[in-house]
């Protein structure tokens, strides 16, 4: 029995594109047919809103390319564009900008999003604002240990102020130095 039901499905994948094949072979000789006057009604355009008469399915409206939260960019992205204007800025230990630390860095990020974080990264892990996440975006908040933080871009990768003597720059990480937790900011 087991023999049949393969038989059947080789049967049915060759049958399906057979079938497509000459559904659209029936419609050349029409496409290639004259013109017709734009006032007439045709028998195919009339098809479609019947169908969709007894289908509600096919009556449903796709929604507009003018949504209205089409041009709404989430905070953490909003966070990590801000903080990518402050690269080549030097690390300063506690500072809040023009220099920055890790931390201050991250909290100037989301200020200018609208979300106000605590200073410190010992502050921010233990604020409501976080929550942990197993696969952030970019703008989401990584965490090595609980002594450094910076936004994370893509898996390998954060952008942050990183230490003495670097810029505020992306970073590649790895071989040690890997972050320990991802947090999203509510």
């Amino acid at each position: 029995m087991p023999g049949h039901k393969r038989s059947v499905h080789r049967l049915a994948a060759v049958a399906a594109p057979l079938g497509v094949a000459a559904a659209f072979a029936c419609l050349a000789p029409a496409a290639s047919a004259a013109p017709r006057a734009a006032a007439a009604p045709t028998a195919a355009a009339a098809a479609p809103a019947a169908a969709a008469a007894h289908n509600p399915d096919l009556s449903v409206r796709h929604k507009p390319l003018h949504s209205k939260r089409r041009g709404v960019v989430p905070k953490r992205l909003r966070a990590y564009h801000w903080a990518l204007t402050q690269a080549g800025h030097p690390y300063v230990y506690g500072g809040t900008g023009p220099g920055y630390d890790c931390s201050g860095l991250v909290m100037m990020a989301y200020r200018h999003a609208g979300i106000h974080l605590p200073r410190t990264t010992y502050e921010m892990l233990a604020s409501r604002l976080l929550v942990r996440v197993r696969h952030p975006a970019k703008g989401d908040l990584a965490f090595y240990g609980s002594g450094h933080v910076e936004l994370f871009v893509k898996w390998g990768y954060t952008f942050g102020a990183h230490d003495y003597g670097s810029p505020v720059s992306r970073i590649r990480y790895g071989w040690g130095w890997v972050p320990t937790a991802f947090y999203r900011v509510r």
